[in-house]
């Protein structure tokens, strides 16, 4: 696996992305349907080494595609730190850190916030800003950025409050459009919803309340959605990372990647099902810090409006 680079290979670098190896990952606890420790107890070397070889795969896949991989320390005692997507929201070398609904992956916290700090320090990241402490938010899993609306869509139910929104868009300035995840099984946005560079939408309708699909469809032409089956939102195949005009996921139906591909999307399947287990795919393991809205600079990356559009 090959995820450093030189600094004089950044230029030739199309995204660059957070992500955690799985030395210490396992399914010990049990916060969401996909998670059954007495299963992960059966064979949990065989397990563990099979989410290591799943792990690298997806790493080696970016790598390919020209991405840059920044490494957070693995940390024994907290599984779920792989899933990088879930610490922070990142837009214009800003960060927003996550604030955990449970015990569980609160202990993530402090080290996502000394990631975010050695990376400030560096020149990456200009500010980095915690939610009150009475606000729950699970980063950029329920806080996904849509590049070609220049704006976020903000899940919020299961794990972060939907109150959570008008604290994204004051600190970004940017328009958040809230939505409300009805399901325990998909209990976070980027388990739900991708939104592609081209403008399209995957998403799987019977995550969502009918007002919040009323939303999407709102801001969203018709023609530019693709809706997943519940066949391939339940293997997490939504759970997508894209970059540009190519798209890396789990395995997902003949259907749902000729969607894609007739879109001029490349997809490139990646088996990730030993994190499955736990309700996480490509998506989880990633997070982009690279980031910008079309207006970004470093002059008015401080000024903020407030636009947060209602739903229920």
């Amino acid at each position: 696996m090959s995820v450093h680079t030189k600094p004089a290979d950044l230029l030739k670098h199309r995204a660059h992305i957070a992500m955690c190896p799985p030395h210490f990952f396992e399914v010990s606890y049990s916060i969401n349907p996909f998670m059954e420790p007495t299963r992960w107890e059966q064979d949990p070397l065989a397990y563990q080494t099979e989410a290591t070889h799943q792990w690298n795969q997806l790493a080696d896949v970016l790598a390919r595609l020209g991405v840059k991989v920044e490494l957070l320390q693995p940390h024994p005692g907290v599984p779920d730190l792989v899933f990088t997507a879930n610490a922070a929201i990142v837009l214009n070398k800003k960060v927003l850190m996550a604030r955990f609904k449970h015990p569980e992956r609160q202990a993530e916290e402090p080290f996502f916030k000394a990631f975010f700090q050695m990376l400030k320090t560096r020149g990456l990241i200009e500010e980095i800003a915690d939610l009150p402490p009475s606000i729950h938010q699970e980063g950029a899993g329920d806080c996904v950025w849509d590049p070609a609306r220049q704006m976020f869509w903000a899940g919020y139910g299961p794990r972060s409050d939907m109150g959570a929104a008008s604290f994204v868009s004051e600190f970004f300035g940017k328009k958040v459009v809230p939505l409300k995840l009805q399901t325990a099984q998909f209990y976070h946005l980027d388990v739900s919803m991708a939104p592609l560079t081209g403008g399209e939408l995957v998403y799987f309708p019977g995550a969502f309340s009918a007002a919040s699909v009323a939303q999407i469809r709102e801001h969203v032409a018709e023609q530019d959605l693709i809706e997943a089956s519940l066949e391939d939102a339940s293997q997490l195949c939504v759970n997508a990372v894209n970059i540009e005009k190519d798209i890396v996921m789990a395995p997902c139906s003949d259907r749902l990647r000729g969607q894609l591909e007739d879109r001029g999307y490349c997809v490139h399947q990646v088996p990730l099902g030993e994190f499955w287990k736990s309700g996480g795919a490509a998506f989880c393991l990633t997070l982009r810090l690279d980031r910008f809205s079309s207006d970004f600079s470093h002059q008015d990356s401080s000024k903020a409006k407030l636009q947060v559009v209602q739903t229920v």
